[in-house]
């Protein structure tokens, strides 16, 4: 999908559940890793995830296009749009709009050490070179034990 296609998308969808026009930018921000997407305050526009699209299909593209334009909507008539306001959560409960984005595939690899002398183990995101850095309990030897693969995250992430 284009960021011509979401435009249309976009205004197809505010013409169809929210009666309003949508007369600003909606497009696609490759930047966006844990989030659906945004609406930002400032220029009005609306930028997705295209990650969204391509992963889960049009039914989760179209909810998380109108969590965004309840927040678009209700900024431009100065009622509450953030997430804990009644108003916000009253329109996308109304248009059937996503409270929450789908799990996204974020988590790292992770990696374990472990103190060949002592057995201090150490939790890292990143690799560490084993060569230069050294247990800082007994100034030992460090060599990797275990590396994780990522997993899909169970929890909830608000769009």
């Amino acid at each position: 999908m284009t960021d011509e296609q979401l435009q249309r998308l976009v205004e197809k969808t505010s013409l169809q559940f929210f009666y309003r026009k949508f007369t600003h930018a909606a497009i696609f921000n490759k930047r966006l890793k844990t989030t659906g997407g945004r609406y930002l305050l400032k220029t009005h526009n609306i930028e997705i995830n295209p990650q969204m699209a391509d992963k889960y299909g049009q039914d989760i593209l179209i909810g998380i296009i109108k969590h965004e334009l309840c927040h678009y909507h209700l900024h431009l008539q100065h009622l509450g749009y953030q997430h804990r306001t009644r108003c916000f959560k009253e329109l996308l409960l109304q248009v059937g709009g996503l409270r929450y984005a789908p799990a996204q595939d974020t988590c790292r690899l992770k990696y374990t050490y472990r103190c060949c002398d002592c057995g201090q183990q150490y939790f890292r995101r990143r690799r560490i070179n084993t060569t230069r850095f050294v247990c800082g309990r007994c100034r030992g030897k460090l060599a990797l034990y275990l590396k994780r693969e990522p997993k899909v995250l169970a929890s909830k992430t608000e769009i």
